[in-house]
């Protein structure tokens, strides 16, 4: 993780500072966020990530950015604990999908649960597995060859 300023503005009665916050992973997943430090509160205003957060993770990202931003700005955190802030290290951007057959039947779910509620079913493959557009097509496709979902196109 790393933290670097942004810009401040000096105000009558203190400061508010804006920070740049890149959380880079182990499993190559990246989320870069803007933040803004006023009177010991922190607030996020942007936040990019690849792949996707689900809500879940982006919940809880103020908790893994605040301990490491008041650190960078002088400040003392409100309540970072040791044990929440080595565990945070360790988490990933999106939840672990399982793998062949299993994450196949999973895609296929996904997909016609999608279909039935009339939203784009390409979106929840994405928002399920947290990968791009490109990787859920790829595992609609797989899940097609595997026979879990209809094939797209009738053969003659």
């Amino acid at each position: 993780m790393s933290v670097w300023p942004a810009w401040e503005v000096q105000e009558h009665d203190g400061a508010t500072s804006w920070f740049h916050v890149r959380l880079a992973f182990t499993d190559g997943a990246r989320v870069d966020a803007l933040a803004v430090v006023c009177e010991q509160n922190v607030s996020v205003e942007d936040v990019r990530a690849q792949p996707a957060l689900s809500l879940d993770d982006l919940t809880v990202l103020a908790d893994w950015i605040e301990g490491p931003l008041f650190e960078a700005c002088g400040l003392e955190p409100a309540e970072v604990g040791e044990e929440q802030a080595e565990s945070g290290g360790t988490r990933r951007a999106r939840p672990a999908w399982p793998r062949g057959i299993e994450g196949r039947w999973l895609i296929a779910q996904e997909y016609r649960a999608a279909q039935e509620e009339g939203v784009d079913p390409v979106l929840a493959v994405m928002c399920a597995t947290g990968h791009s557009r490109r990787r859920s097509l790829r595992l609609i496709s797989q899940a097609r060859d595997a026979g879990f979902l209809t094939p797209r196109h009738a053969r003659r």
